[in-house]
């Protein structure tokens, strides 16, 4: 078998490597990719094979492909351009023969209101086109998208947001990175499958404020202010319209229920609960 993650010099695709490292898969039947292949150098010690690969790039792609009897597709992280981006890796895949193609989406990315999921369902319209044997991995939040939040907190003892009353079903990256190597280290057994993954537990922001002062050892209170106030306030801290209309769309879509379905296929995937997300946040602090 051999397995072809792509984006494996950011966050998850690197996650989903150590994964498999650690679940027994030979490291020559890995093949890590990215812009970068300096940056999987320490990969490469490990005997795993590396490659370039350029979203941008379709020629790339191919020939990082070839031979590959799955790939994993860790979706693009420049939003706007990643429909295109996608488009040519599908191809890239098609074109080179792959078996069977995994992608990371969104939470039930094809009715979903959030900002992010048109380019996600898309992208599964694509892969479907293709014809190519596929699995989808409709990801949920990651709790360690509350980083800078956290941070912030610590600073102001406020968390800053105008998703209301919303709920947010979190769990760890590494707990994504394990579904993905689960479905990699057996993928007849999910062909064709599509999983909306998130936490087993949806929370709420005044939970989220509770944690996050648990893990700093201060009070921290949640400041809920309209989508209006919340882009004004981002903006006076120094984020440029666009992205603070991005963040303030973050919200409206959490607020609107887009993060909170907990459906339990994320543990069930990785035969384990998820993390909470009070675990998660004391270990970023």
């Amino acid at each position: 078998m051999s397995v072809v993650i792509t984006g494996a010099t950011g966050r998850l695709g690197r996650l989903v490597v150590e994964d498999l490292l650690a679940g027994g898969l030979p490291a020559d039947q890995i093949t890590a990719t990215g812009r970068d292949t300096a940056k999987l150098a320490d990969l490469a010690a490990q005997g795993v094979r590396t490659a370039r690969a350029d979203f941008g790039d379709p020629a790339s792609l191919k020939a990082a492909f070839e031979g590959a009897d799955t790939v994993l597709l860790v979706s693009g992280s420049e939003v706007g351009r990643r429909v295109d981006q996608h488009r040519n890796a599908v191809e890239a895949a098609r074109d080179a023969g792959v078996g069977h193609l995994v992608y990371t989406s969104v939470l039930n990315a094809a009715e979903s209101s959030l900002i992010l999921a048109p380019e996600h369902k898309a992208t599964e319209e694509i892969i479907l086109a293709s014809g190519l044997t596929h699995t989808l991995l409709r990801n949920g939040w990651y709790t360690e998208n509350y980083e800078q939040q956290l941070q912030q907190a610590r600073e102001t003892g406020a968390v800053l947001t105008s998703a209301g009353a919303g709920r947010v079903a979190s769990a760890s990256r590494p707990d994504y990175a394990a579904a993905a190597a689960a479905v990699l280290r057996d993928p007849a057994a999910h062909a064709d499958r599509v999983y909306e993954l998130s936490g087993d537990t949806a929370w709420t922001f005044d939970e989220l404020a509770a944690a996050m002062g648990r893990a700093l050892g201060r009070e921290v209170v949640v400041h809920d202010v309209t989508p209006e106030g919340h882009q004004a306030a981002l903006i006076g801290a120094g984020l440029d319209e666009g992205t603070a209309r991005f963040v303030v769309g973050l919200d409206t879509g959490t607020r609107e229920g887009g993060l909170a379905s907990a459906t339990g296929e994320l543990s069930r995937l990785i035969g384990r609960p998820t993390t909470p997300m009070a675990e998660t946040l004391a270990s970023l602090a």
